[in-house]
């Protein structure tokens, strides 16, 4: 009886905290702008009602480098760590759409994707200085009591060491709408395993063109990006939540623990895109660029080198 009052008591503030911050950003939004930057979209759905939504949360209240472990248990499918060679989509061509025809892509772009592990990843983050309080406040209420979305602040907390890694999920018979291979990109700092961000990566087809979405676990919740693909002259590829359809853009899903029902909102008001290409020098660079009210706050720029013997 304990247990089920603390898990309850849990869930009620994680519905709490995410109530709070949707109404802080509902109030500010409707001072600022004339359209609503937040929208309902659906309420109480199942997941195929929604194929733009990542609808994987976590149980608890800490995420962390741990999770995909923790939903294996929980959907009873087979968990496997740091697989060996694979990548956060399982084929490029899954993408194709009158924007982007993967034939024409760098092989080097399409490796990336494709066979994510053979590859380390430097980052540089540039922020806004306007950003920098808001976003201190944030790293120490929020990303890192929660295990998740701690982008480093600085260019010296980045040079600590990224360790990237993909989790997997196989055969879950509790997720019969879940992709046969739930692949979770996991990244923490190198000296002390403490989580960056954990991401579930999926991709689904809508009307003839291929998208990305990825999830990002909350408790009992998910926000997700879903990106729009866009051919990059040279044989980059652009993932753009600002895409020319309905699909792309930010979702933040809340997940009933009792009914698996979906209730979904549409974040109008935070954009993001991101830019792989290969370099003069042969080797892949990315840009990650963020940006809320229309306003940029953020930039990862990314250094993607191939491991040592590959």
């Amino acid at each position: 009886r304990g247990a089920s009052t603390s898990r309850l008591q849990a869930g009620a503030a994680a519905a709490g905290a995410a109530a709070t911050a949707v109404a802080g950003f509902r109030v500010v939004s409707a001072l600022l702008f004339r359209d609503p930057q937040v929208s309902l979209l659906a309420s109480q759905v199942p997941a195929e009602n929604v194929p733009f939504a990542v609808p994987l949360g976590s149980r608890t209240r800490y995420v962390g480098t741990g999770y995909l472990a923790d939903l294996a248990a929980t959907l009873g499918g087979e968990y496997t760590a740091d697989v060996a060679d694979i990548g956060i989509v399982a084929s490029l061509d899954e993408l194709a759409g009158p924007g982007f025809d993967p034939r024409t892509a760098d092989p080097l772009v399409r490796e990336f994707y494709e066979h994510t592990t053979r590859f380390t990843l430097d980052i540089l983050p540039e922020w806004r200085l306007w950003v920098r309080p808001g976003y201190l406040l944030y790293l120490t209420l929020l990303a890192r009591p929660l295990g998740q979305a701690s982008v480093p602040m600085n260019q010296r907390a980045a040079q600590r060491g990224v360790r990237s890694r993909i989790d997997t999920v196989t055969g879950a018979p509790d997720a019969p709408d879940a992709p046969a291979v739930i692949r979770g990109w996991i990244r923490s700092y190198a000296d002390t395993g403490d989580p960056i961000y954990v991401g579930i990566y999926t991709t689904y087809r809508h009307e003839g063109r291929g998208y990305v979405s990825v999830g990002f676990p909350l408790p009992q919740a998910s926000f997700t990006a879903t990106l729009e693909p866009r051919a990059r002259p040279g044989g980059g590829l652009i993932l753009d939540s600002r895409g020319g359809t309905v699909q792309s853009g930010h979702y933040l899903t809340y997940i009933d623990p009792a009914t698996a029902g979906l209730t979904v909102l549409a974040v109008h008001g935070f954009a993001e895109r991101l830019d792989v290409y290969t370099g003069d020098d042969g080797e892949l660079r990315a840009e990650h660029a963020f940006a809320v009210f229309g306003i940029p706050f953020l930039v990862l720029h990314y250094r993607i080198h191939r491991k040592p013997g590959r």
